[in-house]
């Protein structure tokens, strides 16, 4: 048994197909169905049903090939952990952000942490919340920046900011009277949001009454842009929420609820144990200082969940 063979079917499980697995694995389609059977055989297992359109795992098959990606895995750690006893600014680091703050958070860090890394080669790839966990665990991403918590121990949580929420209104708008909102001031009120799957959609529902799309009873928009709603709402029609990374500081559609300010909690996210320590604690520290500060945020929050939970205050300070 090799960590090449191990390699070999993990990838052919996630492909479930042996042209394509050998492609990913740069070998030729032969001398991979080869290796997979040699396998086989010293493990005395099926490990794939080939008969099945496209393959999938036996029943066996499938125990072992999560306790291969435990294996390949670790042994990537042997790697890792070279790495971090030279200076952990090396090799590869694969971050998944989610679509709400991409656009907006990366332009502020991501150049300058790769100047600062140059012998880091750093790939980042924009997933939604579970399928950057899906990635933390089949170890595809070495770091996930999303909302968090995300209820589970399997991961270690690096706290980054805490970024409010603001109410984006169209032009004429009666809540537009006002300096700052109160979260009583929603109610009833036609806002958009964005399309199922999103954290973000369930942190506004959280926020508010569960809204339609803008009050139109015959429309079901399934948006995945916050971009889009904000031009949604320039047309006069509802409003929505948005986080303030989203807005430039004298934009006259926005308004501030009055403290505490609702807020979501961004934070790096990491697979335990993470050894990398050097390089997550860089990217920490740029993105933490990239950020713009608000003067105006209280400093008693109201943290959001990525799951819509009730709103509970935040005895820390902001």
């Amino acid at each position: 048994m090799t960590l090449q063979q191990l390699q070999y079917i993990v990838v052919l499980d996630d492909l479930r197909h042996f042209s394509k697995a050998a492609d990913a694995c740069f070998v030729t389609q032969p001398t991979l169905t080869m290796q997979v059977r040699k396998l086989e055989e010293e493990l005395g297992v099926e490990l794939f049903d080939r008969r099945a359109r496209p393959i999938r795992p036996t029943v066996p098959g499938g125990v072992l090939i999560a306790q291969a990606r435990v294996v390949m895995r670790e042994a990537e750690r042997i790697r890792t952990l070279i790495d971090e006893l030279n200076d952990g600014s090396t090799g590869e680091m694969r971050i998944g952000i989610i679509p709400t703050l991409a656009p907006y958070l990366l332009p502020l860090f991501l150049a300058r942490f790769a100047n600062e890394h140059p012998r880091l080669n750093v790939v980042v790839d924009e997933r939604k919340t579970s399928r950057i966990l899906k990635g933390l665990r089949h170890g595809d991403l070495d770091v996930g920046i999303l909302v968090t918590p995300v209820d589970t121990d399997e991961f270690e949580e690096v706290r980054l900011f805490e970024e409010p929420f603001l109410a984006y209104l169209p032009s004429g708008h009666p809540l537009r009277r006002r300096t700052t909102l109160r979260r009583e001031d929603l109610r009833g009120q036609q806002l958009w949001v964005l399309s199922e799957g999103h954290c973000f959609r369930e942190q506004v529902i959280g926020l508010c009454d569960r809204p339609s799309s803008a009050g139109l009873r015959n429309v079901l928009y399934e948006s995945g842009s916050i971009e889009t709603l904000k031009h949604l709402v320039l047309k006069g029609t509802g409003m929505t929420l948005v986080p303030e990374l989203s807005v430039a500081p004298d934009d006259t559609h926005v308004r501030r609820f009055v403290p505490p300010e609702p807020v979501r909690q961004v934070s790096l996210v990491v697979r335990r144990p993470f050894l990398r320590r050097n390089v997550l604690n860089a990217l920490r520290s740029v993105i933490q200082e990239q950020v713009p500060k608000n003067g105006s945020v209280a400093t008693q929050v109201v943290p959001l969940t990525a799951h819509g939970a009730k709103l509970t205050p935040d005895p820390r300070p902001a």
